[in-house]
């Protein structure tokens, strides 16, 4: 198969497209042929090296995460799936098995490829809606699964506002409808380029990125973008009582945002504990959780959209179609 080659710790620059062995599912496992697979922080920061004393790749290594296709062999055990069925989801590196939670982890092979394995007991890979287009289901799998688990865990009412830091995002885009379709008051950090996008997509109110900009007393603020040790800013633009949530590392600690009558959350759920990519389908379905997609790339280009992704500034998903 084709797939998107890393050999060596470096950056997206080095990445080729070359021919591998196509990978085989065993027990509890399917093969999907890749239509379309969109890039994540994933594929370019494990490769950098940034973590290799925790998280050391074998190589080679094909990056992606999110996928669509369509499933081209069952390993022995599997009845969820047949040969044939339209899937889509989330399948993180193998490498990554120590953090990928404690029950029904979704790891793979890599999605930029024409071939991937994946697991097929987990909430986190599901049958593709035929309402669903291949594209967006493969822009929507991360950023749906944090959006949910970010609204979630913040619980806004509705008539509360929110600041969303880094809002023009996958995440972002992901979060700011349904932050509208719950009643909330959205302010989004955006470059003006971007500003017309947002509204759209639901926000009240657009802000640039520097601190002096945010405003003051919100009930909730999202930070997507910025490091967890650097959000002194952000805390105080949030009432006393208020939620601050953040999805970013390093893990964040209380003391570092100087406020203790703020709420600190970090979110992560890579135990599906906050929903699946079942509810995430749900919501596309419904119109609730549109994909945006930034660019488009074919495979021969995936190399580049990895290394767009560390130096563009980037709207929405960038997706590759295999």
């Amino acid at each position: 198969m084709r797939a998107v080659v890393v050999t060596g710790y470096g950056p997206p620059e080095t990445y080729t497209v070359g021919d591998l062995p196509a990978p085989e599912p065993g027990p509890g496992q399917i093969q999907v042929r890749i239509a379309a697979a969109s890039i994540n922080p994933a594929d370019v920061v494990l490769p950098s090296g940034v973590y290799h004393d925790v998280t050391p790749l074998p190589f080679p290594h094909v990056p992606g995460n999110d996928f669509a296709g369509t499933v081209s062999a069952v390993g022995e055990g599997v009845t969820t799936y047949r040969i044939g069925d339209e899937v889509f989801g989330q399948a993180i590196p193998r490498a990554l098995r120590s953090l990928a939670g404690t029950s029904r982890p979704s790891l793979g092979t890599g999605a930029l490829a024409e071939f991937a394995v994946v697991e097929a007991d987990t909430s986190f890979v599901t049958h593709r809606p035929p309402s669903l287009g291949v594209e967006e289901a493969a822009a929507l799998p991360t950023v749906g699964l944090t959006a949910r688990a970010l609204m979630a865990t913040a619980g806004v009412q509705p008539g509360e506002t929110v600041l969303v830091i880094g809002a023009t995002g996958g995440v972002g885009t992901a979060v700011i409808p349904l932050l509208a379709r719950a009643k909330a008051r959205i302010i989004a950090t955006t470059t003006a380029a971007d500003a017309a996008l947002l509204r759209a997509l639901g926000a009240d109110e657009t802000i640039g990125y520097a601190a002096s900009s945010y405003p003051s007393g919100v009930d909730a603020a999202f930070n997507l973008s910025l490091p967890s040790n650097d959000l002194t800013a952000v805390a105080a633009a949030v009432r006393p009582g208020g939620r601050l949530l953040t999805i970013t590392y390093p893990v964040p600690e209380q003391e570092w945002i100087g406020r203790s009558d703020v709420d600190l959350h970090f979110v992560i759920d890579m135990d599906g504990r906050l929903g699946g990519i079942r509810d995430v389908a749900d919501l596309a379905v419904s119109g609730a959780l549109p994909a945006t997609i930034g660019r488009r790339y074919t495979l021969d280009q995936a190399p580049q959209a990895c290394a767009d992704f560390v130096d563009l500034h980037t709207t929405g998903k960038l997706v590759v179609t295999i």
